[in-house]
């Protein structure tokens, strides 16, 4: 939601880079994100365009989750000006649909088929929000979390259902993901959900220049829990990336 969980790797490639982190539209820095006014996660991707097609110079792409979702798509849109890709868990379930692929749909179907998660009234409120939590970290882990960290959760929880439900309904195919062109690292927690897993192993044969990396005994959360090998394996690629190439 904020730029804020990529401060370390910032940190990490701020001497040899400039960083940008930009939060997403109702998130972080930017204004609440009307609770009656209805949003596609495409909304996002045309935001962050006009940040990141500015620049005067190819770029690198990292994104976790939703993010990796929206990374994936301004990679697949814009090849030419993506020096470099890095998404842990993103969450293109259209793949799964368009190969029918069993396991990452029966797994996605334990919060989808949920009635809470297609209820309009309550999309976004602390029973939602429950149950979305408790998909992707496992039972209990909503009502485990701090106080502060579950209010920051339910001043977004809105546009939280909204992103969830256009993403739900996506149908962009994997053959699409062939148009990316930059060096792209796909990351997945060994603990991840399998349909987050699924949605990796099918990006990382369609890919063209794909690279798989596990991260051993993280879950969906991994930038946040294993911050230290998640952001090892990003600065790695992004480095390997920044490499002047061999005329």
């Amino acid at each position: 939601m904020s730029g804020r969980q990529w401060r370390k790797l910032g940190e990490a490639l701020a001497p040899t880079h400039r960083v940008l982190a930009p939060d997403f539209l109702g998130s972080g820095e930017n204004p609440p994100w009307p609770p009656d006014r209805p949003f596609h996660f495409h909304q996002d991707v045309e935001a962050l365009s006009e940040v990141l097609l500015g620049l005067a110079e190819p770029f690198h792409l990292v994104g976790h989750s939703y993010g990796g979702l929206l990374a994936l798509e301004l990679a697949r849109r814009y090849p030419a000006q993506i020096r470099s890709l890095a998404v842990y868990d993103p969450v293109a379930f259209g793949v799964l649909h368009s190969t029918q692929d069993a396991e990452g749909l029966g797994n996605l179907s334990l919060a989808s088929a949920h009635p809470l998660f297609t209820d309009m009234e309550r999309g976004g409120s602390e029973a939602w929000l429950e149950v979305f939590i408790d998909y992707w970290n496992g039972p209990g882990s909503w009502r485990a979390l701090a106080p502060a960290a579950r209010e920051a959760f339910l001043r977004v929880g809105r546009k939280v259902y909204f992103e969830v439900s256009t993403l739900l309904a996506d149908r962009t195919p994997l053959e699409a993901y062939t148009a990316i062109t930059a060096p792209s690292l796909l990351l997945f927690g060994e603990h991840t959900p399998a349909a987050a897993r699924r949605v990796v192993t099918l990006l990382g044969g369609t890919i063209p220049h794909a690279t798989v990396q596990p991260i051993a005994a993280a879950g969906h959360m991994g930038p946040l829990t294993h911050g230290g090998a998640v952001n090892a394996e990003i600065t790695r690629h992004i480095l390997a990336a920044s490499a002047p190439r061999s005329p």
